[in-house]
């Protein structure tokens, strides 16, 4: 959804900067896109973080406001990609700004994207379709995510199933090398015992640690693909 508007938001940077109050800071680098247009630029030490700080964001009838400021509405896709406007890749700067913002504000709290451009772009067919952009260009990331996730949880459980035999075979092992006495068996029986369970590591940090942060970054996508974009002239 989007609305245009002709509000004028306080304390905002120069067009082509993502603008947060100054009670943000962090800085992030910037990224250079093709030589047809300018670059994405960040505002001057107003992202960078201090120990005192907190992440702070404007709020605006119920909603914490993600902020960006443009030129023009191009300045916010990879100019790269020959895809249609409605279906580009965001440029990477702005898509870590937008999931690291909405990762920060968290994922129940009312959230809208605020883009401001001046008069004559924010008219502009392509600023019409700036907020479908954003919402496809999220959506197709979630997939992608999900399915990232997918494969991540079916390759560990295929290595469970390889690591559990394995295992079942040395504790085999082990115990038909106790019917030997000699020094070597002994030996041998420690190193069955701690070879099974290593086999077993890869499997069970999989399920432990590594589906978790896929899954955080999926459900952020998805929050992303929904999130409101409103339009603002910003003189």
């Amino acid at each position: 959804m989007s609305r245009v508007s002709n509000s004028v938001p306080p304390q905002q940077a120069h067009f082509g900067s993502f603008a947060r109050p100054p009670a943000r800071q962090r800085t992030i680098l910037q990224s250079v896109v093709a030589p047809s247009f300018p670059r994405l630029q960040t505002r001057p030490n107003s992202l960078q973080k201090t120990p005192e700080s907190t992440p702070s964001y404007r709020d605006r009838d119920g909603f914490r406001l993600i902020e960006i400021t443009l030129r023009e509405p191009r300045q916010l896709f990879n100019n790269l990609d020959p895809a249609p406007f409605h279906a580009k890749d965001l440029e990477a700067t702005a898509e870590d700004y937008i999931v690291t913002a909405v990762r920060e504000i968290g994922l129940t709290h009312p959230t809208k994207l605020a883009i401001y451009l001046p008069a004559a772009a924010l008219m502009s067919e392509d600023a019409q379709d700036v907020p479908r952009a954003i919402h496809n260009y999220f959506a197709y990331r979630e997939q992608h995510t999900r399915r990232e996730l997918h494969e991540l949880l079916r390759t560990g459980l295929i290595i469970l199933v390889i690591g559990l035999v394995f295992l079942f075979a040395c504790l085999w092992a082990r115990g038909a090398a106790r019917a030997f006495a000699a020094p070597w068996a002994a030996i041998l029986n420690e190193g069955l015992l701690i070879m099974g369970w290593v086999a077993m590591w890869r499997p069970i940090n999989v399920f432990l640690y590594d589906w978790w942060p896929v899954r955080q970054r999926q459900k952020t996508l998805a929050r992303a693909a929904v999130i409101p974009v409103e339009l603002h002239q910003h003189e």
